[in-house]
Formats: structure tokens, sequence, C-alpha cells
């Protein structure tokens, strides 16, 4: 019983920790507006190769100051489980004016 209420704690424990995968960067003084524009990055072979090229410059159109963010959703995590098992991942790349 105690093994079966870890294993069901541990995946319930990723799936919570799954979000706090974020890569935060600041271009110029950062984001100075509530303007978000997101897309989503696709990679093959788990992660190693890039299928598609998010642009945040031109997600960004000639704004200065913007703040991108690159992290793995609870929506991007469900997506990677059902098709990683085909070797496809995917994250969200999302670009704050």
């Amino acid at each position: 019983m105690f093994r079966k209420f870890s294993v069901v704690f541990l995946i319930v424990a990723m799936l919570f920790v799954i979000g706090c995968a974020a890569h935060v960067h600041k271009v110029g003084q950062g984001a100075q507006g509530n303007d978000i524009t997101m897309a989503r990055q696709w990679y093959v072979l788990w992660g190693l190769v890039p299928i598609n090229e998010v642009d945040t410059n031109a997600i960004a159109e000639g704004a200065t100051d913007y703040e991108i963010t690159t992290l793995v959703t609870p929506l991007d995590f469900v997506i990677s489980a059902v098709l990683g098992q085909i070797s496809i991942n995917c994250r969200t790349v999302s670009v704050q004016k």
C-alpha cells in the first residue's frame, strides 16, 4: 500500500514540477506591456533536432524592449508524452512586449 502511494505521489509531483523548467531572456529593458505572442517549437529525436524555427525577432515585430520565455507547459507535456513514443517533443516560446 505504501509503495503504491509513493508511486502516485511521485507521478503527481513530477506533473507539478514540469512547469518550473523555464528560461527567461530579457532584451533591452525587458517587457514594457502585456502583449504576449506564443509559438510552439517542435523537436524530433527526443529534443536533439529542431523541426521548425521560432524566430523571436520576427515575433517581437521590431520592438527593442521585450522578454522571451521558453518553457514546457502542461499541454506540451501531454503532447510530448503521446508523441514521445515516436521521438517528437515540443515546448512553448512566448514573447512579451
